[in-house]
């Protein structure tokens, strides 16, 4: 069975390690999202650096995730004090429980911060793929179907929540934004 891949990226307004309370509450706040989304049902695993140090992105040793890779349009820095960007890279069974995830509960809520921690860049901030149940994505994969989704749009190899694809390449939608009746069909 097909796993379904997100990638994540977002400019941040300032680096990760600057001390001011909003990047301290954007810290505490992916937390206690990170906790909750990786419990949630059909959520399977994400990149984590393997010391779990935040903020050394670049320089992180990330396992079967391979090295760490930015769009092209990043342009702020790579250093520890100078790296402006949140990232995720992750594993899940389906389309629904991800949307679920993303639309409901702590994700939710911190997605009404997100004009004060991110910059808008013009690009999209995320994509899913369909893997093979024995791969695991790795960062590069991640930026590479970003970038196409941003030079070329949906389609079966790099897609949206608004114009999704299942495994087989047809077109799907999710119908309703985190009602639990709605199915993806």
């Amino acid at each position: 069975m097909p796993h379904l891949a997100l990638y994540t990226f977002g400019v941040l307004k300032s680096p990760l390690a600057d001390p001011a309370p909003l990047t301290r509450e954007f810290y505490d706040v992916g937390e206690v999202v990170y906790r909750k989304i990786s419990q949630h049902p059909g959520y399977l695993a994400r990149a984590e650096a393997v010391d779990g140090d935040q903020g050394m992105l670049f320089e992180a040793d990330w396992g079967t995730w391979g090295e760490f890779a930015a769009p092209t349009w990043y342009s702020k820095g790579q250093t520890a004090e100078t790296t402006a960007l949140a990232t995720t890279l992750s594993l899940w069974t389906d389309l629904r429980p991800v949307f679920d995830a993303i639309y409901t509960g702590p994700h939710r809520e911190a997605l009404n911060w997100r004009y004060d921690w991110f910059e808008r860049t013009g690009h999209p901030n995320y994509v899913f793929w369909w893997v093979s149940d024995d791969v695991t994505p790795t960062w590069q994969d991640g930026v590479s179907k970003l970038e196409h989704l941003h030079a070329h749009g949906s389609a079966p190899d790099a897609f949206t929540f608004h114009h999704a694809f299942n495994p087989d390449g047809t077109p799907t939608r999710i119908k309703g934004i985190g009602s639990k009746s709605d199915q993806v069909r």
